[in-house]
């Protein structure tokens, strides 16, 4: 006599968690949830979710504060080509947060991440070349990082490179481009730039300022500006 066959019952697999789930429960404080989302992805080498468990170390989200945690995990994605956790590993450095500090090295990181694109390497490492700190100072190089930050809408880029303009530091001394970048900033509240706009417009005539304003409004409305990261 033979035997029916008997089909056997598959137990379908639970779906992999996404990324677009992590982020989405870390939006919604649901940080064990993002962690547990994150860490898989980061250790199947997920440059994204490197990114983000980093972000949970340095900000001790969902897991104790450890910035020694952070920056390895940064350093992985960056190392993948992952632009934002470069900078973040070259301000690091530089700072001496989570590593030992190395300024040089850091600089070579933020270099690294701003011909990628990434605005805050630029800032980053233009303040570096601008104070000559850890590295050899050079004002022209610092003035040119600053400015493709100014021009991407990143405002605390916009108060220094108008800083630059009212001083003659790495650029030629022009009141009006001076004006133009520290209305830009100062219209999104950064303090020092609305204190040296103050500073600039005593020196300016009428027909100065008309032309300052007159740049700064261009560049506020110029297509293909992306969004400002804020300050």
């Amino acid at each position: 006599m033979s035997l029916a066959a008997k089909s056997l019952a598959v137990q379908p697999l639970a779906p992999v968690p996404t990324l677009t789930e992590g982020v989405a429960a870390f939006q919604a404080r649901a940080y064990d949830r993002a962690l547990a989302v994150f860490q898989p992805l980061a250790e199947a080498g997920d440059p994204e979710a490197q990114a983000w468990l980093g972000a949970l170390h340095a900000g001790g989200t969902g897991v104790p504060a450890s910035l020694t945690q952070a920056f390895a995990w940064y350093r992985r994605a960056a190392e993948q080509g992952h632009g934002p956790a470069a900078t973040n590993v070259g301000a690091m450095l530089a700072m001496g947060q989570g590593v030992a500090q190395d300024r040089a090295e850091g600089a070579r990181w933020l270099e690294r991440a701003a011909a990628s694109g990434d605005v805050m390497a630029a800032y980053n490492l233009a303040t570096l070349l601008a104070k000559g700190d850890g590295l050899p100072a050079d004002p022209a190089r610092a003035s040119d990082l600053y400015r493709s930050a100014a021009e991407a809408g990143h405002y605390p880029s916009q108060a220094r490179l108008g800083h630059l303009y009212a001083h003659g530091i790495g650029v030629e001394r022009d009141r009006v481009e001076a004006f133009a970048w520290l209305s830009l900033a100062a219209g999104h509240g950064v303090g020092t730039a609305l204190n040296a706009l103050e500073e600039v417009i005593k020196e300016m005539s009428a027909d100065e300022k008309r032309e300052g304003a007159a740049r700064a409004q261009a560049r506020r409305t110029a297509p293909g500006r992306i969004a400002p990261i804020p300050a």
